[in-house]
């Protein structure tokens, strides 16, 4: 056509640019729409709202956005395809709103959402970027949207059972996840597979169901399933919140059995348990650590077993800071100066804190300004606080602790300790009380 001196026109280029998108060649679909300036043609409102989707395949979801933008103010006629892709722009990108703006949006303009465009929304609500101040909102979102699905007769793949299950699990919702499931399981279409016992077994685990946990468990056995490592660790902190050690162990054993090479959180799973144990029982769970960890079963085996050598715990933990990896310092820092307070042993807790100051285990805990000074405990354990306000407040204000009793809401109990100290996560101390900042 072009080698014949026959310009194009917009008809020609609304063509190539519909046969690109159907045909799946969002780029050659770009790459064509581009091309329209240079033979004089202004695309219609049609061939941008067919551009949103292209751009929008192609990767430019900024360009997708920004004509989106345009095509409501100018009320173009946008597609249900299009529509899914705008949903699927916002959910990489992490924005939930967008993405339920965009459906509501959809709804109102008298577009049908269909099978597809539902499974994209539920697929962004699983992996947005939810402020935790919001979840229960965002939890509630995506059951009106399942609902709305399942009144359609529409089917869920087992992906999105999970999502949706994780979901769940990540808000507490228990009695919608036992709905769901129920559901999966009688689906005609799917099945559920191992991430779907693991999210149920790590529901109930969560919420201290031990009952409802061993019975998930069982009935995973039962199929072509086994265990992973997440269920494992699950199963571990759902009996360690109960105190029921010796289950503790005997889940511990399977491991082995089951070829699962214990990782960085596993050994974390079980330095969390033993924090949650009473002391007499703490010896059953020393040898546990040792076989998988053995840079991690010498310092607990210290604090547990009352050595009092200050230097070989900070030795000892030296040589555990450099073989763990970065994303589980501060959990395992936090257990074991919790472990030090639970076993009343105050110097090793400052050793440790000091460590975790040192190495910048923790960070920005502490600002000043001329009048005040703030400590900043939010990211702290109950123990690793404490010792932090043993460290650095006077002595005066550590008299006043009284006998154990019920403290007030957003004050926290001191396991481990003579009494009740009640603190907010954010203290401001007035400087002028304080002669020396003990804090680095």
């Amino acid at each position: 056509m072009l080698e014949r001196r026959v310009k194009p026109d917009n008809v020609t280029f609304s063509t190539i640019i519909s046969c690109a998108r159907v045909s799946y060649l969002p780029l050659n679909a770009v790459e064509w729409f581009e091309k329209m300036p240079k033979f004089g043609c202004e695309p219609d409102a049609m061939t941008y709202s067919t551009m949103i989707d292209a751009y929008g395949r192609a990767g430019n979801g900024d360009m997708a956005l920004s004509l989106y933008d345009r095509a409501r103010i100018e009320e173009w006629c946008i597609d249900l395809v299009t529509f899914s892709t705008l949903i699927k722009i916002y959910g990489v990108s992490g924005n939930f709103d967008g993405a339920l703006n965009v459906y509501e949006e959809m709804k109102a303009l008298g577009v049908k959402p269909n099978l597809v465009t539902y499974n994209t929304l539920l697929d962004v609500m699983g992996r947005a970027k939810r402020p935790w101040q919001a979840k229960a909102r965002y939890g509630e979102d995506a059951m009106n949207v399942y609902k709305e699905m399942k009144e359609k007769g529409l089917e869920l793949n087992v992906v999105l059972y999970n999502t949706l299950l994780a979901m769940c699990a990540d808000i507490g919702y228990i009695d919608e996840v036992v709905q769901i499931f129920k559901e999966l399981k009688k689906s005609e279409t799917c099945k559920p597979d191992a991430w779907t016992f693991s999210s149920l077994i790590t529901i109930y685990s969560c919420s201290g169901k031990v009952s409802e946990a061993e019975n998930m468990l069982n009935e995973m056995l039962e199929t072509v399933f086994e265990p992973n490592i997440y269920v494992l660790t699950s199963i571990i902190q759902c009996y360690g919140k109960v105190n029921q050690t010796d289950d503790v162990m005997r889940v511990f054993d399977r491991h082995q059995d089951l070829g699962i090479t214990p990782d960085d959180q596993f050994c974390g799973c079980l330095l969390n348990v033993m924090r949650q144990t009473p002391k007499e029982e703490l010896g059953k769970l020393i040898g546990c650590i040792e076989s998988v960890n053995p840079k991690l079963g010498s310092p607990v085996k210290h604090l547990v077993e009352e050595e009092s050598n200050n230097e070989v715990l900070r030795k000892e933990a030296g040589l555990l800071f450099d073989v763990i990896s970065k994303d589980v310092r501060k959990a395992y820092w936090n257990c074991l100066i919790d472990l030090c307070v639970n076993l009343d042993f105050f110097e090793g807790a400052c050793v440790l804190l000091d460590m975790g100051l040192t190495l910048e285990i923790y960070t920005a805990i502490q600002s000043k300004s001329p009048t005040h000074w703030s400590l900043h405990l939010k990211n702290l354990s109950l123990g690793a606080a404490l010792t932090v306000l043993h460290k650095v407040l006077p002595t005066k204000m550590f008299q006043d602790v009284v006998p154990s009793q019920q403290v007030s809401r957003g004050s926290h109990k001191v396991v481990g300790y003579t009494g009740c100290f009640a603190f907010q996560k954010k203290l401001v101390v007035d400087a002028k009380m304080i002669e020396k900042e003990l804090l680095p």
